[in-house]
């Protein structure tokens, strides 16, 4: 039987031109998927921005950390309070 792969949840955020703007994804590695996105060869919307990691969370499966991706794509009130300084 395989172990199950740790699996994250992620917020980005970034500044730029158009305001802030934040971006939700799920991956097995949080630093390479951030490299990725800095790079430009991540996610078409997050292309020509500097993004900073605001919040992640562990899951021990795809579907728990898709599910709650999928709530947290949802949950403008969260994201925008991760957003304040």
């Amino acid at each position: 039987m395989i172990a199950p792969e740790d699996c994250f949840v992620y917020v980005l955020g970034s500044h730029g031109k158009g305001g802030y703007r934040t971006y939700v994804g799920w991956t097995l590695d949080l630093d390479r998927r951030l490299a990725r996105h800095n790079a430009g060869t991540g996610a078409r919307s997050t292309r020509g921005r500097h993004w900073a990691l605001l919040y992640a969370e562990r899951y021990p499966t795809r579907e728990q950390a898709q599910r709650r991706e999928w709530r947290l794509k949802r949950d403008r009130k969260f994201r925008r309070a991760l957003c304040l300084p």
